[in-house]
């Protein structure tokens, strides 16, 4: 065994050995902290420092311990790890609502919350086709500058991560558009100037309009074009308030353009870096047999 591998045996050692610690930087220097009590309260360590199954970012997931909470756990709990007792409230309070709520019946329109906030909204679009005619070309540019970038890096700048997301996003969006297909709002307000161009038929989920924008933001944040990433991500609220105003697209399109971009571009990523280890165990069989 190299001195290397020694090393690096050792510290798996140490780590293995030593669950109950984690190393953090204070002050510019190393120390190690003991995390026992913080991660017991939420019951990723096993009773007795033993039976650790996954060791995964310096925490040791196994047996659930909540059982022994006493109040003060609790506390300490809702205290340091208030995100995940936020989500738990949720939880609760929507399998309330979804058990109690009244269906909305076939016979009438879909419920949409941001149709309801956007009513006033919609009313001036209705009644102001000049505005919507603006606004539906001033969107029509936004998604040609969101497909100018997205190809830009890849044919000018040879970066295809964001392309590659792309065609994967709106590949999916077509087979989840066609599987289920949503009616159109009742109070659809179209324009002559709108992407798609004219009123022509369109998927309505989920948006390929946000999503494109979300997967052109992430690029440029992965660059540090904080500026322009902060432009696009300003244009895409705009561009979903308008889209409720003129019921193009329900709040639930919206929502999930958003995490498809994010999804999507993860998955390019993880297909770049699954490309990048190919081709190097390729370089290195190849280099084995030509020596």
């Amino acid at each position: 065994m190299n001195a290397a591998a020694a090393a690096a045996a050792t510290t798996t050692t140490a780590l293995l050995s030593s669950p109950y610690k984690r190393s953090t930087k204070a002050n510019g220097q190393t120390n190690n902290v003991d995390v026992v009590a913080a991660d017991n309260k939420m019951g990723v360590r096993g009773n007795g420092g033993g039976n650790h199954n996954v060791f995964n970012g310096g925490v040791y997931y196994g047996k659930a311990s909540f059982l022994k909470w006493t109040l003060d756990d609790v506390m300490y709990v809702a205290r340091y790890h208030w995100i995940p007792c936020v989500f738990a409230a949720g939880l609760l309070f929507f399998m309330y609502v979804e058990y109690t709520l009244r269906m909305v019946p076939d016979s009438s329109p879909p419920f949409d919350l941001g149709f309801v906030v956007t009513r006033s909204f919609h009313g001036a679009l209705s009644s102001w086709p000049e505005l919507n005619t603006l606004l539906a070309a001033l969107n029509t540019v936004f998604v040609g500058m969101q497909t100018f970038y997205i190809l830009w890096t890849w044919l000018i700048e040879g970066r295809p991560r964001a392309t590659i997301s792309a065609l994967f996003m709106f590949t999916c969006r077509g087979i989840l558009g066609y599987s289920t297909q949503l009616p159109l709002p009742q109070e659809f307000v179209g324009s002559g100037v709108d992407f798609p161009v004219g009123n022509v038929s369109f998927f309505l989920f989920f948006s390929g309009h946000v999503a494109g924008s979300v997967i052109a933001s992430l690029d440029m944040r992965r660059m540090r074009r904080w500026e322009l990433a902060w432009l696009f991500d300003t244009l895409n609220v705009l561009q979903a308030v308008r889209l409720l105003g003129t019921r193009g697209h329900y709040t639930i399109d919206l929502a999930v353009g958003v995490g498809a971009g994010i999804l999507f571009d993860s998955l390019a990523g993880k297909y770049e870096d699954s490309k990048r280890k190919c081709a190097l165990v390729s370089g290195t069989m190849k280099e084995g047999l030509l020596s």
